[in-house]
């Protein structure tokens, strides 16, 4: 009788440290996953912040007439009189 409860004791001690060992390693596992989220969030949070940085200098630039003409220019093809020479290739 001895024996068998020895043999229970020793079977229900492995079985709970298998159950131990393997919700750590799941645990590990999560934690891990979790690290790795942040640090992508954080990177991201980062473009986000250079990106604002960008917005808020270009709206600081929008109302200058630097900015006003080089849109003209580019968007709206606008130039000044007499400004853009054109080659007559027939010749």
């Amino acid at each position: 009788m001895k024996k068998n409860q020895k043999i229970y004791k020793i079977l229900l001690i492995l079985v709970i440290s298998i159950y131990v060992i393997f919700t750590l390693v799941n645990q590990q596992k999560a934690l891990n996953q979790y690290s790795d989220d942040a640090k992508e969030l954080t990177a991201q949070i980062n473009e986000q912040k250079e990106y604002k940085e960008e917005l808020a200098k270009k709206k600081d630039n929008v109302s200058s007439l630097d900015y006003i003409e080089q849109t003209a220019r580019e968007k709206l093809e606008m130039y000044y009189p007499n400004e853009r020479v054109y080659v007559d290739r027939g010749m």
